[in-house]
């Protein structure tokens, strides 16, 4: 069953020095090359550093006590901060990369010093594949038996699937620029790194819309993993003094979640009787599940 057990944090800081050391790397590699693609990348690793900034304060405002105003907490900070990230990837990243690209098709001229920009490429693959395994650890450690593309699909966790987003996005943006770069230092051609720089937009683009759409489907509100959710009900349905559950809604609160049920007592049950079984429900429900924070469970007899 998918659950608790990676470390978003963990994935961040990953990302977050990776992406510090390459981006400076790149800078220094365009200075020296005046490369469209490195150009393209170092803005793109750049933004990708204080993107992770981003998310470690999103996590960090989920984390605040409810208030009056916020009852059920600041959970969804998370989604916010990673819809801004994917906004960022999609302008700063892929829109940029394209536009560089084709700036540089007008005045595609030969690359200078591109051994330099091959060294650093290298070494930003290197970087940005070593963050990108540090992050499929913590995603293993939540996804189960579940296939990646089908945990992508599913997560509730923002953080993760916008990293691995992010560092998928970098290292496919890395070789695609090594490639075209390679092209235009034994062509002598600069087209060829005009090329690369869109090609690598394209794939930036790409990404941050698939990243967008995911968050933007917990930003309004989803509930939890389908998993998780699967496992709620079956204990809630084997409680003793329980006959019947006529539905739960789980909503996702960034890593808490809000439990609504209504169950069909047993028809010889006191009042007393069913508080307590509902009192003890509700807490053997958190032990098993410590991401639900708030537990609402009203006893009916229709539903």
């Amino acid at each position: 069953m998918a659950g608790g057990g990676g470390n978003p944090v963990k994935a961040i800081l990953y990302a977050f020095f990776a992406n510090l050391g390459i981006a400076i790397a790149k800078l220094v590699a365009y200075v020296y090359t005046g490369s469209s693609s490195m150009l393209a990348e170092s803005i793109h690793s750049g933004a990708d550093t204080g993107n992770q900034l981003l998310l470690l304060l999103g996590i960090k405002r989920s984390k605040l006590p409810p208030t009056e105003e916020h009852p059920l907490g600041f959970g969804k900070a998370t989604f916010f901060w990673s819809f801004i990230v994917a906004i960022m990837l999609f302008s700063l990243g892929g829109l940029f990369s394209l536009y560089e690209g084709w700036h540089k098709l007008e005045d595609a001229g030969p690359v200078e010093n591109v051994w330099i920009a091959i060294a650093v490429l290298v070494f930003g693959i290197l970087l940005e594949g070593a963050s990108l395994l540090g992050c499929m650890k913590e995603i293993r450690a939540i996804r189960g038996e579940r296939g990646l593309w089908d945990w992508l699909k599913e997560s509730r966790n923002a953080e993760l699937v916008v990293v691995f987003g992010e560092d998928l996005g970098a290292l496919l943006g890395l070789m695609l620029a090594l490639v075209f770069l390679s092209i235009a230092a034994v062509t002598g051609d600069g087209v060829y790194d005009a090329y690369g720089s869109m090609c690598i937009g394209s794939i930036l683009l790409v990404i941050a819309v698939f990243l967008g759409v995911r968050v933007h489907a917990l930003l309004i509100g989803q509930s939890a993993d389908p998993e998780i959710e699967e496992a709620i009900e079956a204990a809630i349905a084997g409680e003793g003094p329980i006959e019947g559950l006529y539905n739960v809604i789980t909503l996702q609160l960034g890593p808490q979640l809000m439990l609504a049920a209504k169950v069909r007592m047993r028809g010889d049950a006191s009042t007393d009787e069913t508080c307590r079984s509902i009192n003890e429900l509700e807490r053997s429900l958190k032990e098993r599940f410590p991401q639900i924070r708030w537990s609402f469970i009203e006893p009916d007899i229709v539903d």
